[in-house]
């Protein structure tokens, strides 16, 4: 059986992954599983799976997990726990759905162990593409996207040659809000950004769907993982969420992957590749793909969507800059902080900002902290003058 490190196990990528393992037994064993501070979830997951090695990066969680533990799972704890598993578990492939930089090191530690790494985590890509390519490279492992419309380019690819692109287009549902009056947006609350219309996922990037920041960090990621330029990038918008993305080749032709909107579809291709392996996962429907619509975003309603191609204009810790001011706004206006319209606009104060560095992940991270600053900043200028 394939051992796997599953990083970000009670998330929703984590959940989905086991689902997706539940269903094929005998084909992978869980060599070791990480989260956050979800110890419960995790316990049960334990139990289920039996892995020989766990983490937690909350100290306190991982102490009222002990005791539950069976004997011979070890146990890891603190702010590096995920590094740390990424390290030290004997695996072949490593799932990870971390969100936020914060899945950066492990990333890196993934491929630095020589072991190939499907990845959710956009960020990491977004904060040091350039590094963890190299990385890859040079350890001879394959970085295995699982973000829907990645995994969908990564498919129409295969077997292509990569310079005979001409473009790629990468399809957005539009969020919550792709039909709502302008004058209605200064009102958004948190609850109406997190209804997402066609996909279930995590409060971060189901905010990056209603802004189309996620779509931005995207753009940024595809310039990483595909050699293409931001001029060989463009973003439509696929109200129905069947057509994952495409490709226009040279020639004219263009290649497209499609499905019903199911993570469990990039999660299972990444599991088993380079093998399509069979799933009971649903294919062409008649009535689902009867009516399949592409339209261009509206800048107005979408102002966040241009700085992702900023990022890539920009290089050096542009999209290190551009993902912490993100994270940041994007918390700030889930706890009522700030109001939705101000997401972009601290987005960009920050990239106008931003420190201006570029090198090794360590100095990348350097980054990352001093553009959360300016983040705070930002949105505590906010708080001062809305109190005027």
């Amino acid at each position: 059986m394939k051992p796997l490190l599953l990083l970000g196990s009670t998330g929703s990528i984590g959940t989905q992954t086991l689902d997706l393992i539940r269903a094929q037994p005998g084909r992978f064993r869980i060599a070791a599983l990480g989260a956050a501070r979800s110890w419960e979830a995790l316990l049960a997951q334990v139990l289920e799976f039996r892995p020989e090695q766990v983490g937690l990066t909350d100290p306190a969680a991982a102490e009222a997990l002990r005791p539950h533990l069976p004997d011979g799972v070890r146990l890891v704890s603190g702010p590096d726990a995920m590094e740390a598993l990424a390290r030290e578990a004997s695996y072949e492939l490593a799932v990870h759905g971390i969100v936020g930089a914060a899945g950066l090191r492990p990333s890196a530690a993934v491929l630095e162990s020589g072991r190939d790494l499907a990845l959710a985590n956009k960020e990491s890509l977004v904060v040091a593409g350039a590094e963890l390519m190299e990385l890859a490279r040079t350890h001879g492992v394959r970085i295995l996207p699982v973000d829907s419309e990645h995994c969908a380019i990564f498919q129409c690819l295969n077997g292509e040659d990569p310079g005979r692109i001409r473009r790629i287009i990468l399809t957005a549902s539009g969020g919550p809000f792709r039909d709502l009056p302008l004058d209605e947006f200064a009102s958004v609350s948190p609850e109406r950004a997190l209804q997402h219309p066609t996909w279930d996922m995590g409060p971060r990037i189901t905010v990056g769907s209603a802004t189309l920041m996620n779509k931005a960090l995207e753009v940024v990621e595809a310039h990483h993982l595909f050699g293409v330029e931001a001029d060989q990038i463009e973003v439509v918008v696929h109200r129905q969420s069947i057509v994952h993305s495409m490709v226009e080749f040279v020639d004219g032709s263009v290649m497209a992957q499609m499905g019903p909107p199911d993570m469990r579809g990039p999660i299972h291709y990444a599991l088993h590749y380079p093998e399509r392996a069979p799933a009971e996962l649903q294919g062409f429907d008649v009535d689902l793909f009867s009516s399949l619509t592409f339209e261009r975003p509206d800048p107005q309603r979408f102002p966040a969507l241009a700085l992702g191609f900023e990022c890539v204009a920009q290089g050096q810790d542009a999209g290190c800059a551009l993902n912490a001011a993100d994270e940041v706004a994007v918390a700030r206006f889930l706890d009522g902080s700030i109001p939705f319209q101000e997401i972009h606009r601290i987005n960009r104060r920050v990239l106008e900002k931003r420190p201006g560095r570029a090198g090794s992940i360590d100095e990348l991270l350097v980054s990352d902290r001093a553009s959360r600053e300016l983040a705070q900043e930002a949105v505590d200028d906010h708080t001062r003058a809305a109190a005027r």
